[in-house]
């Protein structure tokens, strides 16, 4: 059963700040660092969630009219479910944010540590379809240091979640400043978008590039130096 919208309800959710969202289009909306989640997220299980999912998206493919008694459809809104819940939105979940291990600066490397290149995919918030991209994160130890692996699940853990970049390239960068205990901290995320690409506009070249700077990063010197080592 579909529940239906009241007036008052439909006249919220279709305006924003006295523009209705086909104003809006698909202009980018960015509404704070942490991604917007009901006081009540996690009441339920993971197994019930799968199960509400699926009956949903079944009415949904019923509606676009697809047979769900074929073959190849009948486990769809289960796989869709479990996809959803553990896997491409698993990251909305805290219990699976990564566990991290601090260890001393016993090498005394006092320069920049950059991992760059690591390949995300995460899914845009305004319409669900994938973004594909590539982080770059560099830090410079403040004493402590963290498993080179640990940079990468944690880009990861952000980007599994609708997501709008700007905010991925912020949770990431605040989540490292408090883990490392350093305001030098600097993410650079190239990526692109299809909702971009592949609908709307169906601009397949473009791609959205964003970045974070703290500490010592916010220097001149320090960018270039960061810059130069993305592009050798």
């Amino acid at each position: 059963m579909i529940t239906k919208l009241s007036t008052k309800e439909k006249n919220n959710f279709n305006l924003l700040n006295k523009f209705s969202y086909e104003d809006i289009g698909n202009d980018h909306l960015y509404t704070g660092l942490k991604t917007p989640l009901k006081d009540n997220a996690f009441s339920i299980s993971d197994t019930e969630k799968k199960e509400k999912i699926a009956f949903l998206f079944r009415e949904i493919m019923d509606v676009m009219g697809l047979d769900l008694n074929d073959d190849s459809l009948k486990g769809t809104p289960q796989r869709v479910a479990k996809m959803y819940i553990d896997e491409i939105y698993s990251g909305l979940n805290p219990k699976n944010k990564p566990k991290i291990a601090l260890f001393d600066n016993k090498y005394n490397y006092n320069q920049m540590l950059i991992e760059k290149n690591i390949t995300f995919y995460s899914n845009c918030e305004h319409h669900f379809v994938p973004i594909i991209g590539k982080a770059h994160v560099a830090y410079i130890s403040s004493g402590k240091v963290i498993g080179l692996s640990k940079l990468n699940r944690i880009v990861q853990y952000y980007a599994k979640r609708p997501q709008v970049q700007e905010r991925l390239t912020n949770q990431i960068a605040e989540d490292l400043k408090n883990i490392l205990q350093t305001e030098s901290v600097a993410v650079i995320i190239d990526a692109k978008h299809l909702c971009v690409s592949s609908r709307g506009i169906k601009d397949d070249t473009s791609e959205t590039i964003t970045s974070y700077y703290g500490g010592e990063f916010k220097t001149p010197s320090k960018i270039n130096e960061l810059l130069n080592h993305l592009n050798n």
